[in-house]
């Protein structure tokens, strides 16, 4: 066959004249003190200098592998939220719901954001039992308008005393001024 005989021939033609080994074969065999050469040339040039993660611990490193790994830490940089199981999501709203409220601005707002909520609880109590146990609990209703309500007027009075004072503080400005003229 004419093609083996080409393939013989270059082979033959590979092989180090001086030893009679395959040229290939010396190249692999001092593979591993070229790839270090390559690496300490190009440290002595300065091309691993200012690498992002230079001088950081390697992430994760040593630990056991999570095949959802590549998810937890898109979740984790996009800041994604809502994917949580219901349980988990419903602990975390639990634990922002006064905040939320505390933003609304009418008594009705924060009624309909509470009844929301307590859907959001109910369904998940006779729901899908999937993923951790449900902590959270419903909230009652009339309490939290009546803690909302007090949080508010606790709001509105110290803003009115941030404001008296401040009008006092520019008014001392004022005359301490006119005093100069």
């Amino acid at each position: 066959m004419p093609e083996d005989d080409e393939r013989q021939q270059f082979r033959e033609a590979e092989r180090d004249e001086r030893t009679g080994r395959s040229a290939a074969a010396e190249r692999m065999r001092h593979q591993g003190q070229w790839v270090e050469l390559q690496l300490q040339r190009a440290r002595d040039r300065g091309e691993f200098d200012d690498l992002p993660g230079f001088g950081k611990p390697i992430a994760d490193l040593g630990s056991d592998h999570d095949p959802d790994w590549w998810v937890k830490r898109l979740v984790e940089r996009e800041q994604i939220t809502g994917v949580l199981p219901a349980a988990l999501q419903l602990r975390k709203e639990d634990a922002e719901l006064d905040g939320r409220l505390d933003r609304l601005t009418s008594e009705a707002e924060v009624r309909r954001e509470l009844l929301d909520f307590n859907e959001r609880v109910r369904r998940a109590l006779y729901g899908d039992p999937g993923g951790p146990p449900l902590l959270t609990q419903r909230r009652d209703v009339e309490a939290e308008v009546a803690a909302w309500r007090e949080r508010l007027e606790q709001r509105r009075t110290a803003a009115a005393e941030r404001a008296r004072t401040e009008r006092t503080e520019r008014e001392a400005r004022r005359r301490w001024f006119r005093r100069s003229d």
